[in-house]
């Protein structure tokens, strides 16, 4: 997949396109099926695939302070939509000005302008420009009148549910991973930079890699789990990871860190990036009354994260 920095970038040689539109935040199984229906278009039509990919989530813009937290970050929306098979990958810088923007100067100027659209695809709910009031049925008049055919995917359900990116982050702040993992169509992930702490892990035996997020990005609902820690190189380790602020060391105001401790490795991790794959729910955070307690707890979460994850070998 080629990633351009804007639509104006699509190369010349290229004749047309079809496109999908959105923020893709989780890239959960709905996306997957509007991905798949415009690669379908593109084999079609014989041009190339691509996604219109909004460079932050338009609540940020337009209503930052209700905005949600995000289940992934661009790197690992570039990463899914990639392995999707799509041709190219389109930023499009969504700042205030282009929340301003009417419907049909969009379709206009972007899809059948820059980005030279023969077909878009859309989910039946999609909504764009100002004040949400493009939808399918004036894509598809303006889709008419400039050249593409507009192709709306019915929403997919699952349990019946229908998956979106709202459901996902419920049932991820929920501390729900096997339905998380179900709705998305793989583990649920975070990713950071493994940076230093303050060393209790080394003290009482169980050493951890203290992974930073932005804040802007979901967290599961505070406790222990199970899962895998995979390395800038593809390495995956087995590891029980806590998601909370150490109630036996730190009161409520503590700072909430994610920590994984990587079962059977030695080594530095400090400043690598750190994709942590959370997929076992293994208990609450607890204050304990003593160290030892702790201590014992801890051996517990390793014991119970190495028969988890000796069962999910996939990559």
């Amino acid at each position: 997949m080629e990633v351009l920095r804007d639509p104006s970038s699509l190369p010349e040689s290229v004749p047309g396109t079809a496109v999908t539109v959105g923020f893709f935040d989780g890239v959960h199984l709905g996306h997957r099926a509007v991905v798949e229906r415009t690669r379908a278009e593109a084999a079609e039509l014989g041009v190339p695939s691509a996604v219109l990919l909004l460079d932050r989530h338009p609540a940020t813009v337009v209503r930052p302070d209700s905005a949600p937290r995000l289940l992934t970050d661009l790197g690992q929306r570039l990463s899914r939509l990639g392995a999707l098979g799509v041709d190219y990958a389109v930023l499009l810088d969504f700042d205030g000005v282009r929340s301003l923007q009417a419907p049909e100067e969009f379709v206009a100027s972007v899809l059948a302008g820059e980005l030279r659209a023969r077909a878009v695809v859309t989910g039946e709910d999609f909504h764009f420009g100002l004040r949400r009031r493009g939808d399918p049925s004036l894509l598809a008049a303006l889709g008419g009148a400039t050249g593409f055919r507009s192709v709306q995917v019915p929403p997919l359900r699952i349990g019946g549910d229908v998956v979106s990116s709202t459901l996902v982050r419920g049932v991820v702040a929920a501390g729900d991973m096997h339905r998380a993992a179900a709705l998305l169509g793989r583990p649920f992930e975070l990713h950071g930079v493994v940076e230093h702490g303050d060393g209790r892990g080394r003290t009482i035996g169980c050493p951890t890699a203290n992974v930073a997020l932005p804040g802007d990005m979901l967290l599961p609902s505070d406790g222990v789990y199970a899962g895998w820690y995979r390395r800038a190189d593809g390495a995956r380790i087995a590891a029980a990871i806590s998601v909370g602020r150490r109630p036996t060391f730190y009161d409520e105001n503590g700072m909430l860190l994610v920590e994984a401790h990587l079962l059977d490795f030695e080594g530095d991790l400090y400043g690598e990036q750190a994709w942590i794959e959370v997929t076992d729910w293994l208990r609450g955070q607890e204050r304990f009354a003593s160290v030892e307690d702790l201590t014992a707890a801890l051996q517990r979460d390793v014991a119970h994260t190495r028969e988890l994850t000796a069962r999910d070998t996939a990559v």
